[in-house]
């Protein structure tokens, strides 16, 4: 959990942070808005902020060593979780994670509307009424279009825009109302 999710969790400003952590208000302010990085600060401050968050350090520091992979890799670890779990079981394993609200809440739009844009078609194609809690991510759309990179490859050596149209008219419904163009998660390797 992040140090803002923290905050929003236990209802504490970044002034009763500062004054339950005795840390200054300014390093606080810095932290909590991404001007100075938790893991570069003092054993003291990062201890102090835990404690006033009533979190261990290392739950406190893991946040900041979350590395993000490609979208390319994390489709992939997606299709292959379905292949290896069984639909219901990934539709399971998907709601229990919650992590199309954690990917959301980082800011990591197109891992999260990928997974929900996952859990939905499977659900479609099981018959399984879709799961309401995502409703307001539902509404959400990516900006521009994510194509996969082999139809981005073969788009660019063909110098036109005819392999892009085609991946569109073949896209998964449930990824391409999110931007996200799909249209096969069940042939992996």
């Amino acid at each position: 959990m992040t140090i803002q999710e923290l905050l929003k969790e236990n209802k504490m400003s970044v002034y009763r942070l500062s004054r339950a952590s005795t840390v200054p208000y300014a390093t606080c302010n810095d932290i909590v808005n991404g001007k100075a990085r938790l893991e570069k600060c003092s054993a003291e401050t990062v201890y102090k902020i835990a404690q006033a968050l009533n979190v261990s350090v290392e739950s406190l520091l893991a946040p900041c060593f979350v590395k993000r992979s490609s979208f390319e890799n994390f489709k992939s670890t997606i299709c292959h979780r379905v292949k290896e779990l069984g639909d219901i079981d990934f539709i399971i394993d998907t709601l229990d994670s919650q992590y199309i609200r954690i990917y959301f809440e980082r800011k990591w739009y197109p891992e999260s509307l990928y997974l929900l844009a996952m859990l939905d078609y499977i659900s479609g194609e099981n018959n399984i009424p879709l799961c309401d809690e995502y409703d307001d991510i539902r509404r959400c759309k990516l900006k521009n279009t994510i194509y996969p990179s082999s139809v981005l490859a073969m788009s660019a050596a063909s110098k036109n825009d005819d392999q892009l149209r085609r991946a569109e008219e073949a896209a998964i419904p449930e990824f391409k109302r999110f931007n996200i163009i799909e249209s096969d998660i069940r042939n992996v390797i």
